[in-house]
C-alpha cells in the first residue's frame, strides 16, 4: 500500500483512513430499514412494502405508500430544519411543538370566512369586528410574526441571560401551549378561506419541505451564517475571540427555528382545515430525534440539513412500516420513544468513537 508524503513535517496521507461522510451511514440505515420491512412483508404477509403488487396498476413502486411516507414527515421535517440549526450551535429547542399549537390557532383566526353555507361563521373568533375573508398574506404574516416573537424571546433568554437553552425553551413550551388554549378558550377554529386552504393542499407540504431543505442546506454550507453556526457549536469561546457576535447570532438562530415552526403550523392548519390547541404535541421531540438520527451532534458543531432530511425519512418509513404490518398505534408510540433514546445513545457513541480516533 503506497502512502503519499505531504508538507514539511513529513506527514503521510493514508487514503484507507479517509472518513466517509456521516450522511452515507444514515442513508445505508434507511435502506436497511426498508429491506427489513420488505422481507417481513414478503415472508409473513405475502405482500410488498415498497413495490406495487397489483395487476391493474403499471407502476413499479407503491406510489400511495411513498406519498404517505413523505407527507407524514414533511411538516415535522420543516420544524426539524430549524431545530437542526439550534442544535448545531450547541443549543436545544423544546418549544417548537407548542409554537405550532399557538401559531395555528392565531393564524387560523385571521384566515376565517365570514359566511358558511349562507349563514354567519359559527366558529368566528372576532365576531362583529369583521376581521374575516382577509387576503391570505394577512394570516401568513400574523403566524410568522408569532414565530419571530417566540424566537426573539427564546434567543434573548439564552444569549443575554445565559440561562440554559433547555430551561428557556421549556418555559416557552409551557407558555405557548397556554396561549393556544387561551386564544379561543379551548375551542377549535375552522372554516378558512380557499386561498389559505391551498397552502397545505395535496402534496404541497412536501414541496415546501424540500424547498426549505435545499435552501437551508445551501445556507448552512456556503454562507457566513452557516459557518458561524458550526463555529459557535464547536468552540464558543474561540468564536467570541475571533470577533463574531455570538449572542446576536444565537438570537437569529432561535428566530429562524421558531419562524420555521410557525410556518409548519400554517401548513398544518391549512392541511387540516382547522386549528386546535393540541396541535404540535411532541413535535419538538420528533424533530430533535430526526436531527440526531441524521447525524447532528447534541454536543454541537456537527451535522447537516441533508442528514436531518434522511433522519426524517427514516421516521416516515418506520411509521409507515408499522402501519403496513398492521401494528396498533400505541406500539408506534413505544418505538418512537425507543428511537429517541437510541438516537441520543448513538450520538454519544459517535462522540466517544471520535475521541478515541484522536
Amino acid at each position: 500500500m503506497s502512502q503519499t508524503t505531504h508538507g514539511l513535517g513529513g506527514l503521510k496521507y493514508d487514503p484507507t483512513k479517509k472518513a466517509r461522510a456521516p450522511e452515507w451511514n444514515v442513508f445505508f440505515a434507511l435502506v436497511g430499514i426498508i429491506i427489513v420491512f420488505e422481507l417481513i412483508g414478503r415472508l409473513f404477509m405475502g405482500d410488498s412494502f415498497l413495490f406495487n403488487t397489483r395487476d391493474n396498476v403499471d407502476t413499479l413502486f407503491n406510489q400511495a405508500r411513498l406519498q404517505i411516507i413523505i407527507l407524514q414527515v414533511s411538516i415535522v421535517g420543516i420544524i426539524a430544519i430549524g431545530v437542526t440549526q439550534v442544535i448545531i450551535t450547541g443549543g436545544i429547542d423544546l418549544s417548537s411543538g407548542s409554537i405550532v399549537g399557538a401559531t395555528a390557532m392565531i393564524a387560523m383566526s385571521f384566515a376565517q370566512v365570514a359566511m358558511v353555507n349562507g349563514n354567519p361563521n359559527p366558529k368566528a373568533i372576532f365576531g362583529d369586528l369583521g376581521w374575516m375573508d382577509l387576503p391570505v398574506i394577512v394570516p401568513v404574516l400574523v403566524g410568522l410574526s408569532c414565530g419571530v416573537v417566540a424566537g426573539l424571546i427564546n434567543g434573548s433568554l439564552v444569549a443575554y441571560t445565559k440561562i440554559p437553552p433547555f430551561i428557556a425553551t421549556l418555559g416557552m413550551m409551557v407558555t405557548a401551549r397556554g396561549i393556544a388554549k387561551w386564544w379561543s378558550k379551548g375551542n377549535p377554529i375552522s372554516f378558512p378561506t380557499d386561498s389559505y386552504a391551498l397552502i397545505g393542499k395535496g402534496m404541497t407540504p412536501v414541496f415546501l419541505f424540500v424547498v426549505l431543505a435545499v435552501l437551508f442546506h445551501c445556507i448552512m454550507t456556503y454562507t457566513k451564517y452557516g459557518k458561524h453556526c458550526y463555529a459557535i457549536g464547536s468552540n464558543e469561546a474561540a468564536t467570541r475571540m475571533s470577533g463574531i457576535n455570538v449572542d446576536r447570532h444565537k438570537v437569529l438562530v432561535y428566530v429562524i427555528a421558531s419562524g420555521l415552526a410557525a410556518f409548519a403550523a400554517i401548513v398544518l392548519s391549512s392541511k387540516n382545515l382547522t386549528a386546535q390547541a393540541g396541535m404540535g404535541v411532541m413535535y419538538e421531540l420528533d424533530a430533535i430525534a430526526m436531527a440526531v438520527i441524521g447525524g447532528v451532534s447534541l454536543q454541537g458543531g456537527r451535522g447537516s440539513i441533508l442528514g436531518t432530511v434522511l433522519g426524517a425519512l427514516i421516521f416516515g418509513v418506520i411509521i409507515s412500516g408499522f402501519t403496513f404490518l398492521k401494528l396498533d398505534a400505541y406500539y408506534q408510540e413505544m418505538v418512537k420513544g425507543v428511537i429517541i433514546v437510541g438516537a441520543v445513545v448513538l450520538d454519544q457513541w459517535r462522540q466517544q468513537s471520535r475521541s478515541r480516533g484522536k
